[in-house]
């Protein structure tokens, strides 16, 4: 029993790497090629996939920190609101409901 999971542990680490090199950036992945990270953790196994971790997986999440040349840096656009959060839009609507508008 310990076996088994010990074995889906270890695969689902490797798919998880997997997963993970596809859909990381290739500007963000370190050392290697994007492609080459993908061979080593397919045909590595555990071995590639504890090497992305280690070596490949980038260090800081995306958005924070150094930003690559050519890509623009700045304040966030602002997040969107919901109707109820617009004061002008409850406002309107108010107007509209008493037949002011």
């Amino acid at each position: 029993m310990l076996y088994v999971l010990l074995g889906l542990i270890t695969v689902s680490v490797w798919l998880f790497c997997l997963f993970d090199v596809l859909t990381t950036d290739e500007i963000d992945v370190r050392l290697l090629p994007k492609f080459g990270w993908f061979l080593i953790v397919l045909l590595g196994f555990a071995i590639g996939a504890a090497l992305w971790l280690a070596l490949g997986r980038p260090r800081e999440p995306v958005g924070s920190g150094w930003t690559p040349p050519g890509m623009q840096s700045g304040p966030r656009p602002e997040p969107p609101r919901g109707p109820d959060d617009d004061e002008e839009f409850l406002r309107s609507l108010d107007r509209r409901i008493r037949g002011e508008d």
